[in-house]
């Protein structure tokens, strides 16, 4: 991708990790929709990011530029970060998810899945904050799970890296404070997108009937409060937010 400048300097720029489906997808939409110039990541779905790319520059006048990169490789993050001269938000969506027992887990399976889901908050923040700091404000949110608190019986891998993406949000917050940056984390309940194909339809009812609100959330609504957070006044930071239909 070209080098990519926000412009006018008037309107923030947004990169969002995770961008081609699911929430990411949706977070895309719904700042593109507020006039943020966007920088959207995905692992492997290209053309479809870039078709999505376009069709935002067109709806919302916009810029976006739609990036290919392992948001868990420092490498493929330098590049994307290499060609970012003006950042505001950044908000780390990318993640995978593994159900199954823990003894039946691959070293390799354990392995992919800390480097989506943690390292990727790591590198992402690490090349984002000097470009917040030339400007003293920013947001970083990054994506959590009700897990990350809880923890769940088969996904003892992913609610590790979810109570450690919650430790590192609070952390970082308390780093970043004194310069006016802002990070907080988004614990989400069920939300309605594909990483919940691994469960079974009864499966699925089991869970969903132990939601108050009686449904999943929707991808719509998570891009709502990234947003929200997004926009929120300064003196939020260090916080993990939780939207789960009142599950917990």
């Amino acid at each position: 991708m070209n080098q990519f400048t926000a412009a006018p300097i008037s309107r923030p720029a947004a990169l969002i990790t995770g961008a081609s489906r699911g929430i990411g997808r949706a977070t895309a939409e719904r700042f593109a929709a507020a006039g943020y110039h966007l920088i959207l990541t995905c692992i492997s779905s290209i053309k479809t990011l870039r078709e999505y790319a376009a069709r935002l520059e067109q709806a919302y006048g916009i810029r976006c530029a739609a990036v290919q990169a392992d948001m868990g490789n420092y490498e493929e993050v330098r590049k994307v970060f290499g060609q970012i001269t003006e950042l505001d938000v950044v908000v780390n969506n990318a993640g995978v998810s593994y159900v199954g027992l823990l003894s039946e887990m691959e070293t390799a399976d354990w392995q992919r899945l800390m480097r989506t889901n943690l390292d990727s908050c790591f590198y992402t923040c690490k090349l984002a904050v000097p470009l917040l700091l030339r400007k003293h404000c920013g947001k970083i949110i990054n994506i959590s799970s009700v897990w990350g608190s809880v923890g769940a019986s088969m996904e003892v891998a992913y609610s590790a890296s979810k109570g450690a993406v919650n430790a590192f949000t609070k952390a970082l917050a308390k780093e970043l404070a004194p310069s006016n940056i802002q990070v907080n984390a988004l614990a989400f309940g069920m939300i309605d997108t594909r990483m919940n194909e691994s469960f079974t339809p009864e499966e699925l009812a089991a869970i969903t009937a132990g939601i108050p609100a009686d449904r999943p959330g929707s991808a719509e609504e998570a891009a709502q409060l990234i947003l929200l957070t997004a926009q929120a006044p300064p003196y939020l930071t260090g916080q993990v937010i939780t939207m789960d239909g009142g599950w917990t």
